[in-house]
């Protein structure tokens, strides 16, 4: 085990990445225990890694959400979310927030969420009065909405490594805690904009308002193509993917007309290269996972918890400040399949619902994808509004106030997580 630690270590502060980091440090552990016969079981755990029928969802969930962005679906759904919110005082902010719950993370990379909300909102909210640091917090914290909220690769990707939980039962147990961060996130905007004195927007005509929801239709359905499919039986995930992927196509090219085929090769362009960088990932993950199944570390973690204390929810509270630290250097992907083969099987030990502690440990990778020092999302939304990220990070703490409450809650309530899941059973 230890030359496994000490080439994690090692690689980790050299700044390899994060594949190559759990592929070596899986290699170096299997060697100590086994020697050379150990190696060659090696490209067997790779494969096996992504060999998954599962996983075939993964490109089409990205080809769909880029479609999005290259077809101005996203703009229809600013659009409608504007002329809901237009009456109300902060109504830019607020609709920053209702367009991460519709746009819902296809990708699972709330970094791209950022890019694709933020280069419409944060100028158009400079433009109107708000703050630029304000700007960009209020994009990037609602950003991580998306990967919570089904349907999410995040999710895919869970139910892929460890494979004691369906991928319908964590898109059903994501529908609450997401819809809870949109509220926080919504209250702590509405209570900003009234202090500080956020500009309102023309009161929009009821014809107007009708048509820009008109407008949206077609792209909102595509969340409910996938979700309506999955949870109703009548598809798996994968078809349910490949439908959706297909029905944006169709919309964009013949019902809003500004899908080309050049945009559809630049999605197709920008699908490749992330699925390739998800895979890759899921293949070293898979030697770190064989090797931390074979060492016993999983144990070993449980009986580190365990010392920490004795109530279940301190030793929840405790791991998710470790999941806060590794998710400010990591982003959510990576940091879940270096974690997930660890944490997980030892809060299964120490008797925890492991659907329970799938979505909290999601939520809470999510949200430390804001959190500074790194926080990669946040940054993003700060070179976008060009502000310091410093100012950024200051302007995010009341959103962080509302994230503490949300993980509190959830881990206070387990059944924030499992209620849903359990009506589908």
């Amino acid at each position: 085990m230890t030359p496994a630690i000490i080439a994690f270590i090692l690689l980790l502060l050299i700044g390899a990445p994060v594949a190559v980091v759990m592929a070596l440090s899986g290699l170096a552990g299997g060697y100590a225990m086994g020697g050379e016969r150990m190696l060659g079981i090696i490209a067997d755990r790779m494969f096996s890694g992504v060999s998954g029928f599962l996983l075939i969802a993964v490109p089409y969930f990205i080809f769909t959400a880029e479609l999005m962005n290259q077809g101005g679906l996203t703009q229809k759904l600013i659009t409608f979310n504007n002329a809901l919110f237009g009456r109300v005082r902060g109504a830019l902010s607020h609709v920053n927030v209702s367009v991460s719950v519709f746009f819902a993370g296809l990708t699972g990379a709330a970094i791209t969420d950022t890019v694709a909300i933020g280069k419409i909102m944060i100028p158009e909210m400079k433009r109107q009065g708000y703050d630029a640091e304000y700007a960009a917090a209020i994009t990037a914290c609602s950003s991580i909405i998306g990967p919570i909220i089904p349907p999410s690769v995040v999710m895919v990707v869970y139910a892929t490594l460890l494979r004691d939980i369906s991928v319908i039962d964590l898109f059903a147990g994501g529908i609450i805690p997401g819809l809870l961060m949109a509220l926080a996130l919504l209250g702590v905007s509405f209570f900003l904009a009234i202090k500080r004195g956020y500009p309102k927007q023309a009161p929009t005509p009821l014809k107007v308002a009708a048509l820009s929801f008109l407008m949206a239709l077609p792209a909102m359905i595509v969340p409910l193509i996938i979700l309506g499919g999955i949870l109703s039986g009548l598809t798996t995930i994968t078809e349910a993917s490949g439908f959706a992927a297909i029905y944006t196509i169709f919309i964009g090219v013949v019902f809003y007309r500004n899908l080309t085929w050049r945009k559809i090769w630049n999605a197709l362009v920008i699908t490749v290269r992330f699925s390739g960088v998800v895979f890759f990932l899921l293949a070293t993950s898979a030697v770190l996972g064989w090797f931390v199944t074979r060492s016993g570390i999983a144990r070993d973690a449980a009986g580190l918890i365990t010392t920490f204390s004795d109530s279940a929810f301190l030793q929840l509270m405790a791991v998710c400040v470790l999941l806060i630290i590794v998710g400010t250097v990591m982003d959510v992907l990576p940091a879940l399949v270096v974690v997930a083969p660890v944490l997980v099987p030892a809060m299964i030990q120490l008797g925890f619902d492991p659907l329970h502690f799938a979505i909290l440990m999601i939520v809470v990778l999510n949200i430390s994808n804001v959190t500074p020092p790194v926080g990669m999302t946040l940054m993003t939304a700060a070179r976008i509004a060009n502000v310091p990220y410093e100012r950024a990070i200051i302007a995010s703490l009341p959103f962080y106030v509302a994230f503490i409450i949300v993980i509190l809650l959830l881990a206070a309530f387990p059944a924030l997580s499992t209620w849903i899941p359990s009506l589908l059973r």
